[in-house]
């Protein structure tokens, strides 16, 4: 295990914060040179600490991620199965609307099946929610074929979609109301 040094523990953090900042204002497409120039290093130092775009936003959404992944886990023997995918659900969507980028990052590298295109945010969140969905599925709470990757698509199509509303979180909560109830009402 290699020890880092002092300044580049420091350039680490100073890098991962500017980047935080920047992807919230600009989403995935944040410039790095930006983030290189706004933390005070140079790109060099910055591709030195993040090899790739995508290291960069698993860096930036991790600790988010990790809490999610966490919720999951608390949920897996909640009594209500359904409840529980469906609080799941809300939670990611609230990140996902208000954590502008990480709905492109959870798309920009394909789909989670496709093992040549999953990035960490992704594999993380889908083992995560496993356990929730085919609880669900069990119980009779979810579609016959429903998988993560559906509902993970789902929530990002929606927090996409609504990310220049005037409140995202309301509507991205309403339209996913609205999918969990469908279009039709019941007979």
């Amino acid at each position: 295990m290699t020890v880092q040094r002092a300044d580049a523990r420091r350039n680490y953090a100073r890098i991962l914060a500017v980047a935080e900042e920047e992807v919230a204002a600009h989403g995935v497409d944040a410039s790095l040179e930006q983030i290189a120039r706004t933390a005070g290093v140079g790109s060099a130092t910055v591709r030195r600490h993040f090899p790739s775009r995508a290291a960069l936003l698993n860096a930036v959404f991790s600790e988010r991620v990790e809490a999610l992944c966490a919720r999951a886990r608390e949920l897996t023997e909640a009594a209500d199965a359904r409840a529980a995918l469906l609080e799941w659900l809300g939670a990611l969507t609230t990140y996902a609307a208000s954590a502008r980028g990480l709905a492109d990052a959870l798309v920009q590298d394909g789909r989670m099946d496709d093992p040549d295109h999953v990035n960490a945010c992704s594999t993380k969140l889908g083992g995560a929610v496993e356990p929730l969905l085919e609880r669900a599925a069990r119980a009779g709470a979810v579609a016959p074929g429903v998988t993560v990757t559906d509902l993970v698509t789902l929530v990002t199509g929606i927090a996409l979609a609504t990310e220049h509303h005037t409140d995202p979180n309301a509507e991205a909560h309403r339209l996913l109301g609205l999918t969990v109830a469908g279009l039709s009402p019941r007979g």
